[in-house]
């Protein structure tokens, strides 16, 4: 039986942690025992998810985060204008379009205010975040580590949120040109980039290194953009994953 709204809890892959409420798991990013928070159980879509092909992007986003994040957490109407300005950044009216090509239908992920896929999940992710914090009167310390587009796109989520601070770190000299100046040239005084000397996987120990600082992270309020991150993964859902370019041969209609 699927679960009721509101009732899902989060617990660490690990094992060191759980029960925690959808907002906790967000804010906490890489759990305290360096797993990853994930939902207790996944809803069963299976007798509803059709009812939902005509539903516009927002609408659509709106569903499924409201699978995993309740009423007594966000009202519903609150969340409804949340998933509505989220994708509002989008240029496309669809958002995120699938064009046919022959027998192929090829999704765009590319209409977000960066052209990267993760703009699907950053934008609405940089929403939610001021949500939280407007409602709880903290702050909160953003740190990612980025390739490329991970921190362009979170950048363009985050700048000029209320009561974040967002820091990037990328590898010095390893990504595009146009990635750099995408986060270079944002001047909203909560964006900050850092070039590092070294690989994306040297800028990604430097994250995973001040998570696992327990008290680092709590004096400091850490929060996540990386797909360590549950609502990151929860919002590309939305795009059937995101990431990829999707390419399949023309299903029947449901």
């Amino acid at each position: 039986m699927a679960p009721q709204p509101g009732t899902i809890r989060y617990k660490s892959t690990r094992g060191g942690a759980s029960d925690l409420t959808f907002e906790q798991a967000v804010f906490e990013g890489l759990a305290p025992d360096g797993g990853l928070m994930v939902p207790d159980v996944i809803p069963d879509v299976s007798k509803n998810y059709k009812d939902w092909r005509a539903l516009k992007f927002d609408e659509l986003a709106y569903e499924i985060a409201s699978l995993y994040c309740g009423d007594d957490e966000i009202p519903a109407a609150d969340l409804r204008k949340l998933m509505s300005r989220s994708y509002a950044s989008f240029e496309h009216a669809d958002v995120v379009p699938t064009v046919k090509h022959g027998n192929l239908h090829i999704m765009e992920l590319f209409h977000g205010p960066t052209f990267a896929f993760k703009d699907v999940a950053l934008q609405a992710l940089g929403n939610l975040y001021e949500y939280f914090l407007k409602r709880k009167s903290r702050r909160l310390t953003v740190v990612g580590a980025t390739s490329g587009d991970t921190g362009s796109a979170a950048i363009y989520g985050l700048r000029g949120k209320e009561n974040v601070e967002c820091f990037i770190l990328f590898p010095e000299g390893r990504v595009s040109q146009i990635q750099q100046q995408q986060m270079t040239s944002v001047l909203d005084g909560n964006v900050h980039c850092v070039a590092v000397k070294g690989t994306f996987d040297d800028c990604q120990n430097i994250v995973k290194g001040l998570f696992g600082d327990l008290d680092f992270k709590k004096a400091y309020g850490l929060g996540a953009v990386n797909s360590i991150n549950w609502a990151r993964i929860m919002f590309q859902i939305t795009s059937l994953g995101g990431g990829f370019l999707y390419v399949f041969p023309a299903l029947p209609k449901l």
